[in-house]
C-alpha cells in the first residue's frame, strides 16, 4: 500500500494556521468533509472520541488522528503541515507540526490498521519528516509522500 493510495494531491494542506489541537481537528474535519461529502461534525466527533482514548500524536512532531465512519466507502487520508507547531499532548512532549488524518469505513478492519502502520512508518523516518517540513506547497509535499518506502537492510 502506497501513501498515494490514501491521500490525493487535493487532500494536502501545506500551511495550516491553527492554535490548538481542537482547532486543528475542526479544520481537518471541515476539509475532509469537502473532499468526502461526509458531515464535518460527524468527522470531528469521531476524531474527538478517538483523542479521548489517548493522543494520536506519535512523537517527533507527528500526529495521526483517525477514526471510522459508517457512510464512508473507502479509506481516506488528508495531510497537513502546520504553519507553526501546536501542543497535541504527545508522549514525548514535542509539539506537532505534521498531521496525517486517516478516515476509514466502519468495516475496514485490517486495511485501516495497515494504513495506520504505513503512515506511522513513513512519518517516523526523520529524513522524510524533514523533507515534508521543508516543502512549502502541496505539490512538493505530495511528491515527498509519493517517495517509495526505504528498504531496510
Amino acid at each position: 500500500m502506497m501513501i498515494t493510495d490514501l491521500v490525493a494531491p487535493e487532500a494536502i494542506i501545506p500551511a495550516l494556521k491553527v492554535n490548538s489541537k481542537k482547532q486543528a481537528l475542526q479544520e481537518l474535519a471541515a476539509r475532509a468533509s469537502e473532499l468526502t461529502g461526509q458531515n464535518d461534525r460527524a468527522i470531528f466527533e469521531v476524531l474527538l472520541r478517538r483523542e479521548k482514548l489517548g493522543t494520536t500524536a506519535v512523537g517527533y512532531g507527528v500526529a495521526i488522528p483517525h477514526g471510522k465512519l459508517q457512510k464512508l466507502d473507502k479509506i481516506f487520508g488528508l495531510f497537513a503541515r502546520l504553519d507553526r507547531p501546536i501542543d497535541f499532548e504527545a508522549m514525548d512532549g514535542q509539539p506537532v507540526d505534521l498531521i496525517f488524518l486517516l478516515l476509514a469505513p466502519e468495516g475496514a478492519g485490517a486495511d485501516h490498521l495497515k494504513a495506520l502502520a504505513r503512515i506511522a512508518r513513513l512519518l517516523r523516518d526523520q529524513d522524510i519528516a524533514n523533507k515534508l517540513r521543508a516543502s512549502r506547497d502541496a505539490e512538493a509535499i505530495y511528491s515527498v509522500l509519493a517517495l517509495p518506502p526505504a528498504t531496510v537492510p
